[in-house]
């Protein structure tokens, strides 16, 4: 179990730092349903570490907002 909780650790962070690179948004959002477990895992905490489960929100909203962008670019060469 400790091995798939890595795992989607390391595919989570491999897939945003790639994302980020060449602004992908698929990749962000890969990367937003990866983490979504170790969120969950830490959202049950009573101390700060409860703060970690917001993270796949703000990956989520990263993505939209890459999303954006990329269609915004998109349109501009169309037009």
């Amino acid at each position: 179990m400790l091995l798939l909780w890595q795992l989607s650790l390391f595919v989570s962070i491999a897939t945003l730092l790639v994302g980020v690179v060449k602004t992908s948004w698929v990749f962000l959002l890969i990367s937003t349903f990866t983490f979504i477990p170790i969120a969950y895992y830490f959202s049950g905490a009573n101390n700060a570490w409860k703060y970690v489960g917001l993270t796949p929100v703000i990956l989520l909203v990263l993505t939209i907002l890459i999303w954006f962008i990329s269609k915004k670019k998109m349109s501009a060469y169309k037009g």
